[in-house]
């Protein structure tokens, strides 16, 4: 336990010495010891969290986010060290307030930087079923583009062929209307258009030629009908319309697996909302709730030593300071001195000799 304890003192900056005296005030740096390490061993999980998603599919992946893990967690435990160590508890309330305005905003930032790779893992499973429906709507968009511009370079094609389908239903519903009046011609049913003679007779041949007419340039219609659309899926084809695809279920699940984090964090945000564009207030909540955890956590070491009373630890801290600058002011003069007393005897030892000299002359 004592090692554990300078352990921590060691993280809070504490000046291990002099808190050593004083048993009482131990305990307040154990735990601001204890949150910095913390703060930058969750620091080191999100950063190297964040960087295997980087470089995923590369086979040392994980050596890279475990190298930037301990590199990220060690550059915050040292920032964060730094920020708590630097309040002075022997200045003003507002001093001190002045001092800890910047640190703050800066715990502030490390707070959302190391949440948001937290936050993909804890929503791992909801963001990968957002990325499903992205990727979906992302590829839809892209085949629909890519119709569009298709269907505006053969505007001229497309549209006879619109035109030619609609006298082929034309015909076939006139077809299909002259066989009733040829049955009827036939059986001698008396209408407006029939003549009432029951038999084949010279009406009911007339009929007939006329239908065989219209059949044939019906097949002649389809045929063209036929032969322009097969130019199109040729076209189609040649300009990679026909290879654009729909992803599959393991075809998605594959893509969502190389996800980089860019793309988690855009759906990470995504999920915030509906898809009609209104908040989603169960998944907002959680995700800021998520991000002010670490954010507090980020600045509890710093609200602790603002929130703590002005103790022994920090009245002897501040007598220590003040007993080293006397010390350096001090060894300061004695070098000052030493200097002078050098440059004297130089002085003198040189008009000495200068004298010898003149008096040999």
């Amino acid at each position: 336990m004592e090692k554990l304890t300078n352990f921590f003192w060691w993280c809070s900056g504490a000046h291990q010495d002099t808190l050593g005296n004083y048993p009482a005030e131990g305990n307040k740096y154990v735990g601001i010891g204890a949150t910095i390490f913390f703060t930058g061993l969750f620091a080191a999980l999100s950063g190297g969290y964040a960087l295997y998603f980087v470089f995923s599919g590369d086979g040392g992946a994980i050596g890279y986010a475990v190298l930037f893990g301990l590199l990220w967690g060690l550059a915050i435990f040292n920032m964060d060290r730094y920020i708590v160590s630097s309040i002075n508890k022997n200045a003003s309330a507002s001093r001190q307030f002045l001092q800890a305005t910047p640190r703050i905003l800066l715990a502030v930032l490390i707070g959302i930087v190391i949440a948001r790779p937290l936050e993909i893992k804890v929503f791992d499973k909801e963001i990968r079923d957002q990325l499903r429906v992205t990727y979906l709507d992302r590829q839809r968009a892209s085949i629909d583009t890519l119709n569009h511009a298709f269907d505006s370079k053969y505007t001229i094609e497309l549209g006879k062929i619109t035109e030619l389908k609609a006298e082929r239903d034309s015909l076939e519903a006139t077809i299909k209307a002259d066989r009733l009046k040829l049955k009827l011609e036939t059986f001698g049913e008396k209408t407006v258009e029939t003549s009432g003679i029951v038999g084949y007779g010279p009406y009911a041949k007339q009929r007939q030629a006329d239908l065989e007419k219209q059949e044939q340039y019906l097949d002649t219609l389809r045929s063209t009908i036929r032969q322009r659309e097969a130019f199109i899926q040729q076209r189609k084809q040649f300009e990679g319309l026909m290879d654009e695809r729909l992803l599959t279920g393991a075809q998605l699940d594959s893509a969502v697996n190389r996800a980089g984090f860019a793309d988690r964090n855009a759906a990470l945000g995504d999920l915030k909302y509906h898809s009609d564009g209104t908040v989603n207030s169960s998944n907002y909540w959680s995700i800021t709730f998520i991000m002010l955890l670490f954010i507090f956590f980020e600045c509890l070491p710093v609200f602790v030593k603002l929130m703590s009373a002005r103790d022994a630890y920090d009245i002897a801290l501040k007598d220590r300071q003040a007993v080293d600058i006397h010390r350096s002011g001090k060894d300061r003069d004695a070098e000052m001195a030493i200097v002078d007393g050098v440059y004297d005897s130089k002085v003198q030892r040189g008009m000495d000799k200068h004298k010898a000299q003149l008096w040999e002359d």
